[in-house]
């Protein structure tokens, strides 16, 4: 059987990443990650373009290099066609495209949020059997994206429940923006709520029928507390940020797993994944660790590389796109917003 390499380029956001998969399996993953938007407190989507204008040739050149691949050998190009920020797809897309149709290979577009649950098929060997298997729940949160997902087949994904309002990545960013610690905001909070109380403080959780999830709420309640409690103690945060952060992880956690638990119940599946950036945080692989002991779950946690926006994930449903000829037409545009179709 002919070997099967997919070149994947994910340009969603603001990291630039290209990555080869040999049948599935991993041969490299490069990502350039941009520090410009620190300074802004968050992604300013023009400068993110023009980061991966300067990044995106030499990210595919290294990610090739390194899987010691040619170009020649390439099967398809797969590509984050959307969600995200047009500028920046725009660029991942037009590479792409111009890329494939000068090799005169396929093309294949991929949705990022099915990237992300497709993360879990990553292999890093031909042994490597750590995938969940169908029909799985997915609870996929990242910073623009929180939802709740059957996935009955690689292409073939139900969203049960997802956020009217907020994603849980946000609220965290939003929050650590309050308390002055920087952008972004997931890894510090992370970082602070090792080494603090989880039941110190208490913030307001939603009360949302079904399987959605809103976070406006908490992130309302957490700035009024602050105001609050520095109106009293002007040194309040910096005294105190450990346990702060401690239970502003707690909350969100606690909101994730409530409405997970009730996916779990009503669906009877018990095979239960995490997928996208906030899947990085130590609160929440404890709190999944804890259910599968408690409830019974087989459970599905990336590893730390595939949480965050990355090329291999891209290439990853390529793979099971190519070999079902799904190929997509040059003249595809990108989308900012699509959910799974």
């Amino acid at each position: 059987m002919e070997d099967i390499y997919i070149l994947g380029i994910e340009s969603s956001c603001d990291d630039t990443s290209a990555a080869v998969l040999k049948n599935g399996i991993i041969l490299s993953n490069v990502t350039a990650s941009q520090e410009v938007h620190k300074a802004y407190g968050g992604v300013v989507p023009e400068l993110a373009s023009r980061a991966h204008q300067q990044n995106v040739v030499p990210v595919v050149d290294q990610a090739l290099a390194r899987a010691g691949v040619t170009k020649e050998q390439l099967s398809a190009v797969a590509f984050t066609r959307g969600p995200g920020l047009m500028g920046s797809l725009l660029v991942g897309v037009s590479f792409a495209k111009g890329f494939a149709r000068s090799l005169g290979i396929p093309l294949i577009d991929v949705n990022h949020l099915q990237g992300h649950v497709m993360a879990h098929f990553i292999k890093e060997s031909e042994d490597d059997n750590h995938m969940p298997p169908f029909p799985f729940i997915c609870l996929l949160v990242s910073g623009g994206n929180s939802q709740i997902v059957k996935v009955n087949a690689y292409n073939d994904m139900e969203v049960l429940g997802q956020t009217i309002d907020d994603a849980a990545g946000e609220a965290i960013d939003k929050c650590s923006k309050v308390m002055g610690l920087g952008y972004p905001g997931g890894p510090i909070i992370d970082k602070l709520a090792r080494q603090g109380n989880p039941l110190a403080y208490k913030f307001a959780e939603p009360n949302v029928p079904g399987f959605d999830y809103s976070f406006s709420g908490l992130k309302t309640s957490f700035l009024y507390n602050m105001r609050k409690w520095v109106e009293e103690e002007p040194n309040f945060i910096e005294n105190h940020k450990e346990d702060i952060a401690a239970s502003l992880e707690h909350a969100i956690v606690d909101i994730l797993m409530k409405k997970l638990r009730l996916a779990v119940k009503q669906t009877g599946i018990k095979h239960v994944a995490v997928a996208g950036g906030v899947s990085a945080n130590n609160g929440l692989r404890n709190a999944f660790r804890d259910h599968a002991e408690r409830y019974g779950w087989t459970i599905y946690i990336p590893k730390f590389s595939y949480t965050t926006d990355n090329a291999a994930m891209i290439a990853s449903v390529g793979t099971f796109k190519y070999r079902d000829k799904d190929f997509t037409q040059i003249d595809v545009p990108a989308f900012s917003k699509v959910t799974f179709k």
